[in-house]
């Protein structure tokens, strides 16, 4: 009896193709091609940003003391370009209504250099290694986020003490300049406790936001960094990196005492970019994704 025998590899493949079951159908006018392109600009579904930020978190979380410190007075140091470019957009701008408008761009500065060098920023911290402990409420994952934090923190004020320190004791600025930012920087510390503590939720919140933003954002970060930067500053929300450089300037210029500073303007930013970080955007998006993971 004639008859032919397949190759193994060939019995392989027929026994694959059976598994896969019949291919897919393309719909009715759409090439092989056009259904790439569309998988390819289909927006990131929430449990997979969502994962792509505690993942951002996690790592964080594990890297050196020596390496999360040295990032932090990095940034610390970066910040500060945010005053000195609204300063010096200030300063050459005509006394006007919308001059704010305008000036508020230069506080975009400094956080873009922090995050597409990908420096360590606090308030950054306040939702990427927040979720992995809200997902796994434990106290080691406790233990690592009071690590990261005190470190990152303690770190981010270094850098925007040695940056004031620098600005004020240097010929690197003008005198004019100088006064530009010392008058800038008033403005933000005659405010009152509640009201810091208020404006500390909206940065809070705003920051976490643009974390949460950036992975779907691909070639558009320059923009998510500066939109929401941009916004920090023309509402007048208060930071706790940012502002800093504005505390220690005013210390170290006569301006404001260093006691002060930590009560009136440490203490309720902090909290307040906590709150508006952690407990409102941290925790609600993982509320919104909790029943998907």
């Amino acid at each position: 009896m004639a008859g032919s025998i397949n190759p193994p590899e060939e019995d392989d493949r027929a026994k694959a193709d059976q598994a896969e079951g019949p291919p897919e159908e393309l719909p009715p006018g759409v090439t092989e091609r056009e259904i790439e392109d569309i998988e390819d600009r289909a927006r990131l579904r929430t449990p997979v940003i969502y994962e792509i930020v505690r993942r951002e978190g996690e790592t964080e979380m594990e890297r050196p003391i020596i390496s999360l410190w040295w990032s932090g007075v990095a940034a610390g140091l970066s910040i500060s370009f945010s005053l000195l470019a609204e300063a010096v957009l200030w300063l050459h701008l005509p006394k006007a209504s919308w001059r704010p408008l305008v000036s508020g761009f230069g506080y975009s500065v400094g956080f873009l250099i922090v995050v597409l060098a990908r420096q360590q920023l606090f308030t950054e911290n306040t939702v990427t290694v927040v979720l992995p402990v809200v997902a796994q409420f434990t106290a080691d994952n406790l233990r690592r986020l009071a690590r990261m934090w005190s470190v990152v923190f303690i770190a981010n004020m270094a850098g925007t003490f040695v940056a004031a320190l620098f600005w004020t004791i240097t010929p690197a600025v003008s005198p004019e300049l100088r006064a530009a930012m010392i008058e800038l920087s008033r403005s933000t510390m005659t405010l009152a406790w509640v009201e810091m503590l208020c404006r500390g939720i909206g940065a809070g919140f705003l920051i976490a936001g643009m974390v949460w933003l950036i992975p779907s954002a691909e070639g558009a970060q320059f923009f998510v960094i500066t939109m929401n930067t941009y916004l920090i500053a023309i509402f007048g929300f208060t930071h706790i990196v940012a502002g800093s450089v504005e505390g220690f300037l005013l210390v170290l210029n006569g301006q404001f005492g260093f006691g002060q500073m930590l009560a009136d303007f440490i203490a309720p930013v902090l909290l307040g970019n906590i709150i508006g970080g952690t407990a409102l955007f941290a925790v609600i998006s993982y509320a919104q994704v909790m029943k998907e993971m």
